[in-house]
């Protein structure tokens, strides 16, 4: 199949220009500028012999995203979210590409453990798909068996972990630092530094009437504060100046962790660092307007901080922009101090949040794609893609300048009709009850009925048999009905409903090949059938 995209800026590799670009299945067949004499002759000769012609009148063309830092929850927590749910959020926002972390429940740690990881999404993802193989104190053995040229890396918490992950042998952190086939991604806090500003913060703060705690979510960089960040981040520096590693420190916090990279680079050009999209939008100030939405390990920080971030980014100091995507349930973020978890969902709107970043002065469209494209393509190694190259794959995004409100109220609710029956008795089928779906906290369309009638007495002569139940009707332009369950002989059951086509968002059945179409809020993406990374 050949589509062109004619007539659109087209951003890439530090250029911006007007041009046109030819796709032959899931390839980047040609890439021309409008400036070029000849551009009219070639665009109507690939105009000709295109299946699908898009119009790229006033809109941006630029790579797939590539993030490399996500938590999908899958196995272990996927009432938060799972690979199908959050790599759907993923295009819808314009990231074609994710690496995944490894604590999950369990811990995904062993090389096994992880193929488990490679065959859901083989089955599930809507983007392409990466996994990383996590550290502990005593699986160098499974890191030594794991093929660099499929993962994208090896995740080391150093000093603080979260699904119990700690590596704080001495000697196993050798063993990994100077095991030289994989990149080492590095969480840095300081765990003992975190735990003694934690139990001070206890009693300054005390408790609320109800017995929760009473510490403010504006402590959370002091408690998670910037020194925690920077001993860990000294150490793992100083690790892989000593073993020459791949290390690259994920989310960046503090301005003096900027400086030591800068610096460390000069004798390990090794050594990277990568900065997720919150920390450029968000400082401490924000703590007393958002509270728990914005608390993240490792915490946002001071307004010094961030205005270092964002040069950093502005100047390329750092290998990759990405988000850290963490989902929690809404009534887990509602939480005191202590038991909200950390974690902000960003992976369907960290485009638009840098593009709103360009729409203020702040960074470049070029810029941009280069921190969120092109640069953690390059850090990963990652083939084919991250580029608008003649054969790379045909992972883009179009996008127009357009305003967009990002609310959960943005789609109206989804009315079900649910009919009743006795099993074996079609004819006593009846309407059970309208109800009406809202997305819940994570944008899913879920709906749980509970306390549905049991058939206690004899029905034609069988003993124990029980009520049916089932979807008749679906009222929701643009959605299908997946699956509902057949809650016959229990009390509560979950109906799911799946956001195929909804205004102009269209998310393809999973397992096809070919080249794929994705809209949402402004954007247009196209991606090559998902497949795993390759390095």
């Amino acid at each position: 199949m050949n589509t062109l995209i004619k007539d659109i800026t087209i951003i890439n590799e530090g250029l911006s220009f007007q041009g046109s670009l030819l796709i032959k299945d899931e390839l980047i067949e040609g890439i021309i500028d409008s400036k070029l004499a000849d551009y009219p002759l070639i665009r109507h000769q690939w105009e000709s012999t295109a299946d699908k012609v898009i119009d790229g009148k006033d809109s941006f063309l630029i790579p797939g995203v590539i993030d490399d830092q996500v938590h999908f929850r899958e196995p272990g927590a996927t009432q938060k979210g799972d690979i199908e749910s959050e790599s759907a959020a993923a295009v819808l926002g314009g990231t074609t590409s994710f690496m995944d972390m490894p604590n999950n429940n369990p811990p995904v740690v062993t090389c096994e453990a992880l193929e488990q990881k490679y065959e859901i999404a083989s089955r599930k993802s809507y983007a392409n798909y990466s996994f990383y193989l996590g550290a502990t104190n005593h699986n160098i053995e499974e890191i030594r068996k794991a093929d660099p040229g499929k993962i994208c890396g090896i995740k080391l918490f150093m000093g603080s972990s979260t699904g119990n992950m700690l590596v704080d042998s001495d000697n196993a952190l050798d063993e990994i630092f100077g095991n030289g086939k994989h990149l080492v991604a590095l969480h840095c806090e300081q765990e003992s530094t975190i735990k003694e500003n934690t139990e001070k913060a206890k009693p300054e703060f005390g408790t609320n009437p109800d017995g929760t705690s009473a510490i403010p979510f504006s402590a959370h960089p002091q408690i998670r504060s910037a020194k925690a960040c920077i001993e860990c981040s000294s150490k793992a520096i100083a690790l892989a100046h000593k073993h020459k590693t791949r290390a690259h420190i994920l989310h960046i916090s503090t301005k003096e962790e900027i400086e030591m990279i800068e610096k460390a680079r000069l004798q390990t050009p090794s050594i990277t660092g990568e900065i997720c999209a919150h920390y450029l939008f968000f400082d401490d100030s924000h703590y007393s307007k958002y509270g728990s939405k914005i608390k993240c390990n490792p915490a946002i920080k001071s307004s010094e901080d961030r205005m270092a971030i964002i040069e950093a980014v502005k100047n390329s100091k750092v290998a990759a922009l990405a988000t850290d995507h963490a989902p929690h349930l809404e009534n887990e973020k509602n939480g005191d101090y202590l038991k909200a978890p950390s974690g902000i969902p960003t992976v369907q709107h960290s485009l638009q949040m840098m593009l709103q970043l360009n729409s203020q002065g702040i960074i470049s469209r070029e810029q941009i794609v280069k921190m969120m494209c092109h640069a953690p393509a390059d850090c990963f190694r990652v083939e084919k893609r991250g580029y608008i190259r003649q054969g790379y794959y045909a992972d883009i995004v179009i996008f127009k300048k357009e305003k967009y409100t990002v609310t959960k109220d943005n789609v109206s609710g989804i009315t079900i009709e649910l009919w009743q029956m006795l099993r074996g008795d079609p004819g006593s089928a009846k309407r059970f009850g309208t109800y009406t779906m809202t997305p819940d906290e994570k944008g899913n369309w879920r709906l749980t009925i509970s306390g549905l009638p049991r058939a206690t007495a004899n029905v034609n002569g069988t003993k124990g048999t029980d009520y049916l139940y089932y979807i008749k009707e679906v009222t929701a332009p643009g959605y299908t009905l997946e699956s509902a369950e057949n809650n016959a002989g229990i009390s509560s059951g979950t109906i799911k409903l799946v956001n195929r086509e909804l205004e102009g968002y269209e998310l393809p059945e999973t397992g096809g090949a070919g080249t794929k179409l994705y809209t949402a809020a402004g954007l247009l993406l196209m991606l090559s059938s998902a497949a795993y990374l390759v390095y």
